[in-house]
């Protein structure tokens, strides 16, 4: 099991112990849930749905102690729906999660 020394790996550590499927399985569903909210921001039409996408993604963040997405989150909220650069940096957190899986 990798240890990246990012909040949400330390806090996936202690809740799964020395299950490493079950950390595995939590940090999967970590990765996709923000990737869903990622999607969700880059099809909101509307100010209101790009900042409940951006409430959730800062929640998820938050439950799984990920800092940076956590920072990252917040700036979409002040940012104008659509920023492509907020969400290329949201993409590239998601993208480096997802690659740093061994």
């Amino acid at each position: 099991m990798a240890y990246l020394g990012e909040g949400i790996d330390a806090n996936l550590a202690l809740v799964s112990g020395d299950d490493a499927a079950l950390f595995l399985e939590l940090r999967a569903a970590f990765i996709e849930s923000a990737a869903q909210q990622l999607d969700l921001m880059r099809r909101s039409r509307c100010d209101g749905n790009w900042q409940i996408a951006a409430m959730r993604l800062k929640g998820l963040a938050a439950s799984f102690h990920a800092e940076q997405l956590i920072v990252l989150a917040e700036e979409a909220l002040e940012a104008a729906p659509g920023e492509p650069g907020i969400l290329r940096r949201i993409e590239r957190f998601i993208t480096d999660l997802s690659s740093d899986r061994d």
